[in-house]
Formats: C-alpha cells, structure tokens, sequence
C-alpha cells in the first residue's frame, strides 16, 4: 500500500497520469483476450505508475528533481506506440466515415483532400511539412527553457497542460479511433512531397505512426497548448512558437494529415485545456513542489 504521506507528494500531472494509467489496465484487461499482447501494454503501464510513486519523493537530489520536472512528458512517448497494440493494431472498426459527414456538413468539400489540389505548390507543401516536423521541439522547447531558468511553476504548468491534452487525445483514439486521411486516401503525388521536411514527415510516421489516431488532432492541440503554456510564462517565447504552431495547425490539413474537423477538435481541445488550467490555477494557485523546502 502507498502511504498517504508519499500520496500527498504527487503532483497533479503525475495524478492525471496515473489516472490515465489506471484507465489503460482496466482496457487492457478487457482487450486482453482480443490480442496477447497486451499482456505487456499492461504491464509496462503498471511500471510506469509504479515510478510514478517511487519519483514522488523530497529527496531526490538536484538531478533527481530536475528528472521528474521532464519524465512524464518523457512517458508519452511509451504510451503513444500501445495505442497500436490496444487497438489490435488497426483491427478495430474506425470512425472515419463519421468525420467525413461532419467534414461535408462544415466544409461543403473533402478539405484535407481538396485543398492541395485546389491550391498545388511546392512552396507551401515544403513550408507545411517543415511546420508539421516543427511539433516536436514546440512541445519539449518550452519545458526545457523553463528548467533550464528555475521557473519551476512555468515548467509545472506546461507539464500538465501538455500531459493532460495528450492523454484526453490518447483516450479518444482509443473509444473512438479515426484513421484520418492519411490512411483513408490516396497519397498526394510524387510532386507535392518530394521535398526534405515532407521526406522527414513521411520517414517518421512510417516508424511511429499509431493507426486510429486522427481525432482529435494531437499535432493542434499539443502545439497550441505548448504554445499558450510558453506565452504565460515568458511571453517572448510565446510569440515566437506562436507562427510555427499557426502553420502546423493549417498545415495539418493542407498536407493531407488530418481532416479538417481533426484540426478543429483539435483547436477546441486546446482552448478548453488552457481556460480550465487557467481557472484552476487562479482559484487554487499555481503547481508548487511541496518536498521542496523553504516559503512557498
């Protein structure tokens, strides 16, 4: 049993992951007989809450702390590739023909697919793929730059925004799976991605590309939660990722990556992260260390 003391040093992104966690064993238990390997998702995620605990702790030293301000954005990239497994890897029934009535209702037209051809150029395709790669620093930059200057509660707030917008995005691909228009369409032609960001795009979703995972965006909610979290702690950074995480967010769509309703859910998932932290953080303070000694 984890002591009430030891309870009471978990912070609240490392709460909302091990809530997360719990949810992953339960599915895991009962997806188990659709696929054996499953076995190991749940018990890989059972290690993951077991450090969890073991990092919630006053005395872990310097490099310690430093550790456990990074680890749990650290985790998602573990939790992302069980996505795959949990959904029999692509086995399950998606809901992409769903997505496409709203896209048809919103839009008038296919947009993720009648955009490029509407509009052909290399230029934006080369733009657009080099804002789609760009998530990845946008997401760790921010978190990095607030550890690195000792603004712990920056670096706090941007854990958990970023965590909890990913693991919201994580439960629906695995309750309501979308393939998206990556896999549900044919590939735009040779023209529009031969260019190095799209080659860098394609490469890396070949490798670690979980199927189902098209809506909401997490590409658009994660970078405009990381975005918002850098502009409340140094507003200089805020706008600087702020053009990045623009073009990310269209070119989600123009690239033919999501549907345009997955960028858009995307973009209310982001805002509805932000208002509630922001509220939560106004009425309750800001995520504050208490191991750490000293005032608070």
């Amino acid at each position: 049993m984890v002591s009430s003391a030891r309870l009471a040093l978990v912070r609240p992104a490392e709460r909302g992951l091990l809530a997360y966690l719990g949810i992953i064993l339960v599915v895991g238990v009962v997806r188990l007989p659709q696929q054996s390997a499953i076995a190991w998702v749940i018990a890989a995620h059972a290690l993951c809450g077991a450090l969890v605990l073991l990092a919630a702790r006053p005395d872990l030293g310097k490099i310690g702390r430093t550790i456990r301000e990074l680890y749990p954005l650290l985790l998602l990239g573990a939790l992302y590739p069980a996505l795959d497994i949990l959904n029999n890897f692509g086995a399950v029934s998606t809901h992409d023909a769903a997505v496409r009535g709203w896209e048809q209702m919103l839009f008038g037209l296919q947009l993720s697919r009648s955009w490029w051809q509407s509009a052909p150029s290399i230029f934006w395709s080369t733009v657009f793929h080099a804002a789609y790669f760009a998530y990845y620093p946008i997401i760790v930059v921010p978190l990095i730059y607030f550890v690195a200057r000792g603004d712990l509660v920056s670096a706090r707030r941007t854990t958990l925004w970023v965590l909890c917008t990913f693991l919201l995005c994580y439960l629906a691909f695995l309750f309501y799976p979308v393939a998206g228009p990556y896999y549900e369409f044919p590939r735009p032609p040779a023209w529009f991605v031969a260019n190095l960001p799209a080659r860098l795009v394609y490469a890396t979703l070949a490798r670690g590309s979980a199927y189902g995972a098209a809506f909401p965006s997490s590409h658009v909610a994660a970078t405009l939660v990381a975005t918002a979290a850098a502009f409340h702690g140094s507003r200089a950074l805020g706008v600087v990722l702020m053009v990045p995480a623009a073009l990310l967010t269209l070119g989600v769509v123009y690239c033919q990556m999501h549907y345009g309703v997955d960028a858009l859910a995307g973009i209310v998932l982001a805002a509805a992260v932000v208002m509630v932290g922001s509220w939560l953080e106004k009425h309750r303070g800001p995520d504050r260390d208490v191991s750490r000694p000293g005032p608070r």
